[in-house]
């Protein structure tokens, strides 16, 4: 236990082995589905939409979080031994956290977007253009950067073993309002926007049983699109949350470090899969319009090296 802090660390031998591959392959796999992304975003779309303000936002938190993953990656490979100092290590773990929100936010406004156009269609959200949909992501990034600003007002250092370690999660015994908040915040900004792309789904999937035409056309790729969002969701953020919330439970019962050892490695574990939002990312773009899934079948054509029909 950090004494300092009353905060528990670890020696995680068997996550510094294998973190490290997991990362870099997250971040060459996210940086080329992104680079794609926004090649497309700039040269490929004839049009800008409102869904393509969130899309781009989106791209933008995706980015850079994969900034982060290299230095991240570095430090587990250097056994969690933080060398780039206080300030960096500050703004590494609130870019991390700010943009993990930012993209589970406009993964949210795309699904309320399309609920919005296909289940009332003729609300004047609808009729609202560029400007609005502006507005409404600067909106989003001042609520996230207003809920995790305090990540860049305290040290983030535990040591261990001549090792600094740099972390944000840990686990921390005593009443600390930080490290409380910095849990509750990570849970809510799951569960909150995850059963409101559950309620987006439902509607838009019985929208679809409801209708008689135009089963084939945007009715369809809508519930696509919202199932794409829903499966990123679960994938990538839902085994974070359920370890991070099962740290809680067994607080209630102990309070030594030792037996939160494999609690904490199934979380650290389960964190790097947030990550893999940045990859999974294209597949909700592909789905989001006609537009953006040929986009995708041109360049894969291209890369092919075969004649594109038009």
């Amino acid at each position: 236990m950090n004494n300092s802090s009353m905060c528990c660390t670890y020696e995680t031998p068997m996550l510094d082995q294998y973190l490290p591959p997991v990362m870099f392959t997250e971040f060459i796999m996210g940086l080329m589905g992104n680079v794609l992304v926004l090649s497309m975003f700039f040269f490929h779309r004839d049009t800008w939409k409102p869904n393509s303000i969130y899309l781009a936002h989106l791209a933008l938190a995706d980015s850079l979080v994969l900034f982060c993953l290299p230095f991240r990656a570095d430090y587990y490979r250097r056994g969690k031994d933080w060398v780039y100092g206080d300030a960096f290590c500050r703004i590494l773990l609130f870019l991390l956290a700010t943009n993990r929100a930012g993209g589970i936010f406009f993964l949210t406004a795309v699904a309320v977007d399309r609920y919005l156009k296909i289940v009332h269609p003729l609300n004047r959200i609808n009729r609202m253009g560029l400007t609005y949909a502006m507005r409404v992501s600067v909106g989003l990034w001042g609520l996230i950067i207003a809920m995790t600003v305090y990540l860049l007002t305290d040290e983030h250092f535990y040591y261990l073993n001549n090792h600094t370690q740099c972390e944000s999660f840990n686990i921390c015994f005593g009443n600390n309002s930080r490290f409380n908040w910095h849990n509750v915040f990570y849970v809510i900004q799951f569960f909150v926007p995850t059963a409101i792309v559950i309620y987006c789904t439902t509607c838009i999937t019985w929208q679809l049983k409801s209708k008689t035409v135009d089963k084939q056309g945007k009715i369809k790729r809508a519930v696509q699109f919202i199932l794409a969002v829903a499966a990123v969701f679960i994938i990538c953020f839902f085994p974070s949350n359920i370890s991070r919330i099962a740290m809680y439970v067994l607080k209630l019962w102990y309070n030594e470090c030792h037996y939160f050892r494999e609690a904490n490695d199934a979380f650290k574990t389960s964190v790097c899969f947030t990550y893999f939002n940045s990859v999974l990312n294209p597949i909700v773009y592909y789905f989001s319009s006609p537009a953006f899934s040929g986009s995708f079948r041109k360049i894969y054509m291209r890369l092919l090296g075969k004649k594109i029909e038009e």
